[in-house]
């Protein structure tokens, strides 16, 4: 059922918002800044690097991570009061803007431009085609999630269809897609890096196609805050959003091995050979924001995919009240 997710993500909102979570409701200490990530992958790169070389410190920030393993959980945290700031995909705003919460999410800044995740064989493939997922099966992730409904997207632009000519696998959660493909469900699956990089390395998969190089750019992954928390802590969000932009321009200006050097504490278990392979493999598809805002544009492609797979019957306005550009753009010019 195509809307599934979707429906399930707005319930557990609502009743949170009815109940208010107490226990969650726990603010944080001045300075400290909850961050729940909806995975954690070297996509994510310029955030490791505001982290790791001290640029949220530089604003007077501490930054407390955790994982969400999926943007409906990473959403839930936000409302719920379980995290200050979410970094996940904006189709959940759309969720919660159709559902109609009175303290929904404000989205105040995009991250990524494109989908992270790449297509993994069992086989090594140098002259893959998508076509040859005929007759395959995919495991895709959470339907009503963005790199479900990114794969679709990318498959229907193919002449393929769900269903019909393969079949996409949405029963298996995010973030145990790769076990899951190791234990020998589906034919293909996807994942980000290092993960996808490092499976390859171990000869149990290969990359042979990336889904946001065949998708284009796109609102991918995003910054999001509450109304509430914004309007009580607007000074906060745009100090953490300049140390972010700071990540941004380091990425921008420095080489895959400088980045994975920068970013090496956040995966301390990845060689660096992987890491810096993670990152070119991003770089390729030009997976990172120069300037953190969302586009009108950009905001419709997204809604144009959350339509083709179903997951909303119609769209919301791109406007104030579900994004924000407005601390981003004030960085900007005050560094101008």
């Amino acid at each position: 059922m195509k809307k599934i997710t979707a429906i399930l993500l707005i319930s557990l909102i609502g009743i949170f918002s009815l109940f208010g979570l107490i226990a969650c409701e726990k603010k944080s200490e001045k300075g400290v800044i909850r961050l729940n990530e909806t995975t954690h992958s070297v996509f994510y790169a310029p955030l490791y690097v505001a982290q790791n070389l001290g640029y949220f410190s530089e604003y007077g920030l501490t930054i407390e991570f955790t994982n969400g393993g999926g943007s409906d959980n990473s959403m839930t945290a936000l409302i719920s009061g379980g995290a200050d700031v979410a970094l996940l995909g904006p189709e959940t705003a759309v969720y919660v803007k159709q559902q109609g919460s009175s303290n929904g999410a404000v989205i105040v800044g995009q991250l990524t431009q494109r989908d992270g995740s790449f297509l993994i064989g069992r086989k090594k493939e140098d002259d893959f085609k998508w076509s040859d997922l005929r007759g395959k099966e995919i495991i895709g992730g959470r339907k009503g999630g963005m790199p479900a409904m990114c794969l679709e997207y990318a498959i229907n632009k193919n002449g393929l269809k769900d269903g019909r000519d393969l079949s996409i696998n949405y029963d298996i959660s995010f973030d145990m897609i790769t076990s899951a493909f190791e234990s020998g469900i589906g034919d293909y699956c996807t994942m980000f890096e290092p993960s996808a990089s490092q499976y390859q390395k171990l000869g149990k998969g290969y990359i042979v196609s990336s889904v946001g190089k065949e998708t284009g750019n796109v609102a991918y992954t995003c910054f999001m805050v509450t109304q509430k928390y914004l309007s009580e802590n607007r000074e906060d969000v745009k100090s953490f959003m300049s140390a972010v932009i700071k990540g941004i321009n380091y990425c921008f200006t420095h080489s895959a091995e400088e980045i994975a050097d920068a970013i090496q504490p956040s995966f301390s278990t990845t060689d660096r050979d992987l890491l810096v392979q993670s990152v070119k493999n991003y770089m390729a598809i030009d997976a990172w924001k120069t300037v953190p805002t969302m586009t009108d544009t950009s905001f419709d492609g997204l809604q144009n995919i959350l339509l083709s797979a179903g997951s909303i019957k119609t769209k919301v306005n791109y406007g104030s009240d579900i994004v924000d550009n407005s601390i981003v753009e004030e960085i900007i010019a005050e560094q101008l």
